[in-house]
């Protein structure tokens, strides 16, 4: 899943020969998971067609202040626009509007939306490589940049007035991959490695039969897909559930009993900067495993012997060193605060989220949870039920808080 998926973005269109590269930009936005809306000056539209942009886009193509043709929106609001935006991205940026940009001309419904705009705003220059070397254009590109908008540098090639040079826009695929990189660089998980595991682990009776819990694998999910937007390179370790997750930076490790959860947390611990073990692992696990299926007769009085699973968040506890933080989950039923603060300091945690069965709307198979946040200076953080997404990022907010403490 890209960084720019469920993002809204103005894309402005401005008039040069680079405009006919907009169409596959567009295309690569909408296939990134983006919402696009495309705004385009009156000349932009002599060397591609709105028609053409508004079928890739989905949307219809903003070009003028006002709508002759729809009466029931008269004008199109440069406000709402630049409100709705994530990014704004302007591409191809002719000398023309980059003037403009930097002199805050607002003569058409492009520059008026930018001058409105407060999201970051990347612009790709465009034009013959005299006018781009042109020291009054070099001055208005370094006015934008100074302004806070980020510039995409223009390539090297053939131009359209047969000379060859600077001046190209960037490809639609590099102009891709330098606003999701730097965007990715300025998330406040970058670089970071983080380890997570999530659903339940099955322990093997027979060859049909095993013990198990209900535990859906929700949370541990959520919080990889925050830690993914964070930025951060993600490894989940999960147990057998129904959920998926389509996205490059999460690594889906895909296991069944504690013992291989235990060999892969253990693989991938020494490296990962956070461990996040949210996964409902089974305590114990049969002595013997029968190969065959048991069948059922009336007089078969069937016991299992039952011995314990290792501990994995305490053995990774005792391998962590002073960089990594290692955070616990707790699902308890009573005297939850003092049953979850001993495991902090018994398992050398960094903190525990702590789960109560006895909240509604909180534990296995929900959409929603209940927590409390408890780090190792007995500092506690209660939350209010919210949707497992939206408890994945209180649960990096107070993360993120004890990274900061340790750097």
């Amino acid at each position: 899943m890209s960084i720019l998926n469920g993002k809204n973005i103005l894309l402005g269109i401005s008039g040069g020969i680079a405009a006919y590269k907009s169409t596959f930009l567009v295309r690569l936005l909408i296939k990134s998971g983006a919402n696009v809306q495309v705004i385009m000056t009156t000349s932009a539209k002599d060397f591609v067609t709105p028609l053409t942009l508004s079928t890739l886009s989905k949307r219809s193509v903003l070009s003028d202040f006002f709508n002759k043709d729809n009466q029931n929106e008269l004008w199109n609001n440069h406000v709402e626009l630049s409100l709705w935006a994530d990014y704004m991205i302007i591409a191809p940026a002719t000398a023309n509007t980059l003037s403009k940009m930097a002199s805050a001309r607002s003569d058409n419904l492009l520059l008026a939306t930018y001058l409105s705009s407060k999201c970051p705003i990347y612009f790709a220059p465009a034009m013959d490589l005299d006018m781009h070397k042109n020291k009054a254009n070099q001055i208005n590109i370094n006015k934008l940049i100074d302004f806070g908008n980020i510039h995409i540098p223009v390539n090297a090639g053939f131009l359209a007035s047969g000379l060859e040079g600077e001046g190209r826009m960037q490809e639609p695929v590099q102009i891709i991959d330098f606003i999701s990189s730097h965007i990715i660089k300025g998330l406040k998980l970058y670089g970071k490695k983080i380890l997570i595991t999530a659903g339940p682990t099955y322990e093997p009776i027979d060859s049909v039969r095993f013990i198990g819990n209900f535990s859906s694998g929700k949370m541990g999910f959520a919080l990889a897909k925050t830690a993914s937007m964070l930025g951060a390179e993600v490894v989940l370790i999960t147990g057998p559930t129904s959920l998926s997750v389509n996205n490059y930076n999460i690594k889906v490790i895909d296991i069944v009993t504690a013992d291989e959860m235990f060999d892969k947390a253990k693989e991938f611990f020494p490296v990962s900067d956070i461990s996040i073990l949210s996964s409902a692992v089974s305590d114990f696990k049969p002595k013997n495993r029968i190969s065959n299926k048991i069948k059922k007769t009336s007089t078969i009085n069937l016991s299992i012997d039952l011995v314990p699973n290792v501990d994995i968040l305490n053995h990774l506890g005792t391998l962590k060193k002073e960089h990594q933080l290692l955070i616990g989950f707790a699902l308890e039923t009573d005297n939850e605060i003092e049953n979850a603060t001993k495991k902090i300091a018994k398992k050398n945690l960094d903190a525990i989220v702590l789960n109560s069965l006895n909240d509604n709307g909180a534990g296995f198979s929900y959409d929603t949870n209940k927590i409390t946040f408890i780090n190792k200076k007995n500092q506690i953080t209660k939350f209010k039920l919210k949707s497992k997404n939206e408890v994945s990022v209180d649960i990096f907010n107070q993360v993120i808080k004890l990274m900061n403490e340790i750097v």
